[in-house]
């Protein structure tokens, strides 16, 4: 997020924009050009630390055996991949927010406002459906909250920690294809909004 509000917002804050966009090249670029470079730095962090991660698990696990040993194979590619997915919905929404928001400072804090209510609206759904008695007329947010599930993607749902852990992909939800899927659209849709919010932006 702090690359993200360095690379777009800050630059309409200190008016290198109106260098960046007399190139002859259309507007999305700038933007796209943006964002791919930081997917490339967040992605290849997310690599280094996969790989220390495996290499320290995969050392612990000559000296201590577990019921269990940790999946290092296909589980833990596949726990990366959804990972990376989840990245990719967070800073697609801070492009977002890059774009339209009007102070800098904002795309942080919006940023993590959003990532916050996305990877948890689930389970406070889930507690009111199983748990009703802890709270009063819980029925009615409850209802708030399954509104949500038509604006903000189930970030949550990316959490396949367990795979790898166990061992097992059948620990996948069933409906995992549509929780990846899904999540990724909203991500490209998020980009192409911010691309098009670019386009019919005025800059004073």
């Amino acid at each position: 997020m702090l690359l993200l509000q360095e690379l777009i917002s800050r630059e309409f804050d200190r008016r290198l924009f109106l260098v960046s966009l007399t190139y002859p090249r259309p507007r999305y670029r700038f933007l796209i050009d943006r964002l791919l470079a930081t997917l490339a730095l967040v992605g290849f962090l997310l690599l280094v630390l996969a790989v220390a991660l495996g290499g320290t698990v995969a050392l612990l696990g000559k000296e201590y055996v577990q019921a269990t040993p940790v999946a290092l194979g296909v589980p833990y590619l596949v726990t990366l991949c959804f990972m990376a997915v989840d990245v990719f919905v967070v800073l697609a929404m801070g492009v977002l927010l890059a774009v339209v928001a009007s102070t800098p400072n904002f795309v942080l804090i919006g940023a993590m406002g959003f990532m916050i209510i996305a990877r948890s609206f689930s389970s406070m759904v889930t507690l009111l459906q199983r748990e009703s008695w802890l709270m009063e007329n819980a029925h009615q947010y409850q209802s708030s909250l399954d509104l949500l599930t038509y604006v903000v993607p189930d970030l949550a749902s990316l959490d396949v920690r367990m795979i790898a852990l166990y061992g097992k992909m059948d620990l996948l939800p069933a409906n995992w294809p549509w929780q990846f899927f899904t999540a990724l659209s909203y991500g490209v849709a998020l980009v192409a909004f911010a691309v098009w919010a670019l386009k019919r932006r005025r800059f004073s």
